[in-house]
């Protein structure tokens, strides 16, 4: 009898987005991306300098999340920046506009909850 070998489905290092936290400190721009796992990943967006204006910083922080919801679960996001609340500090709700088709074809659903 032949042996296969079993390939193991790795989970992804990153997790679903569902919200964003973009903070404009005096060094840089920080933000930290809150996934549907509970997870967290924070960090500073490197290509933005502390004296660009904000959109141009919430863009850049949408396409990095759009970006890894693309590359690590192969779904299309939306991401709706709040009025802000505070000066310096944003705030988005990231949802799933489309997912792919499961394993018998069916398009699966994923509701996100802010």
């Amino acid at each position: 009898m032949a042996r296969r070998n079993r390939e193991k489905k790795r989970r992804p290092p990153f997790g679903i987005p569902k919200g964003i936290v973009l903070l404009a400190t005096p060094e840089d721009w920080r933000h930290s991306v809150l996934t549907v796992e509970e997870g967290m990943l924070c960090g500073r967006l490197a290509d933005v300098p502390i004296n660009a204006d904000p959109a141009e910083a919430r863009a850049t922080a949408a396409a990095m999340v759009v970006r890894l919801a693309h590359d690590f679960h192969e779904v299309r996001v939306d991401v709706t920046w709040d009025p802000p609340r505070e000066p310096g500090s944003w705030t988005a709700q990231v949802t799933v506009a489309a997912t792919p088709p499961n394993v018998f074809g069916q398009t699966t659903s994923l509701e996100v909850v802010p």
